[in-house]
């Protein structure tokens, strides 16, 4: 049986305190420009700071709106549940061809999760003790993810949320703390910097923007999970100067005169689409928590595309530039597909992103975003993974956004104004946006890559299962194909106009 710990001890540890005012204002300034001394990462600082934690418990006490509906999703999810009992595999396989498993880990990721949240709203320990007995099982057993080209995603998707479930209880007395660190980058950050070097052996357009951002999104947590500064800088450089699908001028590549950037997955297909700009803006929060800010990059870049997904997905029409791309293995099958138009949307298709996006940019920013925020309102009070289906799908996020990300609109006093003109980052951002600078260019990163990182070499089969054998994308190497009035335009990769 694990130690029970005492509720003060452990909102101490966390800054969660519940007794801070329900009033409290945000920042429009990266929270770690605060208190965090340039060359240390703010700890909890993933999704979650303290001042985020300490928010949620207060508002909840208060029983304002709409934190109480956003709990109440919570309490009422079968994986918050105190006594949940962890089912760690040795391997966790993903794909077809395989003995597939992985459902077991991102439940119980899920359930280790939706625990540790749950006791920094209510202080109570057994939840606590719960997402700890998880997350130590899965450290102690877990020795390789397997599978299909499809082992890539389980490295992203759930690499970047057990490391989201284990920064809530970090400082918990029982946490196996360095183990689960090592396992985390032997299993989960090794494999998503390896996908972002090498590309499963593919042409670097094969794969879609869900899953270069589902990588990203691991190797930014594991790098601020482990302490790992030059990893976080080859996150944060590859969202600015990544070849692949995932970096934002490939995933955004035209914005409009109306302001809308068109998401390069929204000629592919809703569900995919949709787990982009999540997975997104789970990298921008992340990073944001850490001084530096990727919301606001390239003139909120994201924030057009997220209205662009916004608008289509509430079932606007949305302008649309027909593109091409290459695909298949180096050195083996390839093949090209044109797509030319958005795909067909059901605007009853929910996914639990929109909070954090619409509060980030209308509360703390001050920006309008008509789009977002009426996706928002409509997917309120939003859950998490198991109300959104059973299947892997309804667990990409880890949700709860109406509860985390609802903030209060930026007040003078609270280091900007009800406006929202925009800050600049803080000091801590500074720090972090030079090692970013600093960072390898592509030769050198890949040079930097762990050796011994798990890549296929890219047999046809093995891209083929990804279902990228069917789909379209963009060229590789020169950047976008794009056919726009008959005419046929090349924006070279390393260019800065969109």
């Amino acid at each position: 049986m694990t130690r029970q710990i005492s509720r003060r001890s452990m909102l101490k540890a966390s800054g969660a305190a519940v007794g801070t005012a329900a009033g409290i204002a945000t920042t429009s300034t990266p929270a770690a420009a605060a208190g965090t001394g340039a060359g240390a990462f703010a700890h909890p600082g993933l999704l979650h700071t303290r001042t985020d934690l300490g928010r949620m418990a207060a508002k909840v006490k208060a029983g304002a709106a709409p934190y109480a509906a956003g709990f109440a999703r919570l309490t009422a999810n079968r994986h918050a549940q105190s006594g949940w009992q962890a089912r760690p595999q040795a391997v966790v396989y993903r794909g077809s061809g395989t003995p597939e498993n992985y459902a077991l880990l991102y439940n119980d990721i899920h359930a280790a999760y939706q625990n540790a949240l749950r006791y920094h709203v209510t202080g109570e320990s057994a939840h606590a003790d719960t997402a700890v007995a998880v997350l130590n099982a899965w450290s102690a057993t877990l020795t390789a993810v397997n599978g299909s080209a499809d082992r890539f995603l389980a490295a992203g998707l759930y690499g970047y949320q057990f490391a989201n479930a284990a920064e809530l209880v970090r400082d918990h007395g029982d946490f196996e703390l360095a183990r689960f660190q090592e396992m985390l980058s032997r299993n989960f950050g090794a494999m998503s910097d390896d996908f972002l070097v090498r590309h499963n052996g593919a042409v670097i357009s094969n794969y879609w923007t869900n899953w270069d951002l589902a990588n990203m999104a691991c190797v930014l947590a594991t790098g601020i999970f482990c302490d790992d500064r030059a990893q976080v800088a080859r996150a944060v450089d590859y969202f600015k100067n990544g070849a692949g699908l995932g970096a934002i001028r490939n995933a955004i590549p035209v914005v409009y005169d109306d302001g809308l950037g068109e998401w390069l997955e929204a000629g592919r297909d809703q569900g995919h689409a949709l787990l982009g700009v999540g997975l997104m803006g789970t990298f921008c929060e992340m990073a944001w928590n850490q001084g530096i800010d990727l919301y606001g990059y390239d003139d909120s870049r994201f924030l057009k595309g997220a209205q662009y997904v916004a608008k289509w997905n509430l079932g606007g029409q949305v302008p649309f530039t027909a593109n091409t791309r290459r695909k298949g293995a180096v050195g083996g099958w390839s093949g090209s597909e044109t797509v030319t138009a958005a795909a067909g949307v059901d605007p009853s298709m929910i996914r639990p992103i929109w909070a954090m996006i619409a509060s980030h940019y209308t509360k703390r920013r001050g920006m309008p975003a008509t789009y977002v925020t009426r996706i928002a309102a409509k997917a309120a009070p939003e859950g998490g993974g198991g109300d959104y289906g059973p299947n892997s799908g309804g667990y990409d996020q880890l949700g709860f956004g109406t509860l985390a990300f609802t903030r209060d609109r930026m007040t003078a006093g609270g280091g900007g104004t009800a406006g929202g003109t925009t800050s600049s980052p803080g000091p801590t951002a500074t720090a972090s946006d030079s090692a970013s600078a600093a960072a390898p260019d592509s030769a050198s990163a890949s040079a930097s890559a762990p050796a011994s990182a798990p890549s296929a070499l890219g047999k046809g089969g093995d891209l083929a299962t990804t279902g990228s054998g069917n789909v379209v994308g963009w060229a590789a190497a020169t950047g976008v194909t794009a056919l726009a009035g008959g005419l046929l335009l090349l924006r070279r990769r390393g260019r800065q106009n969109g």
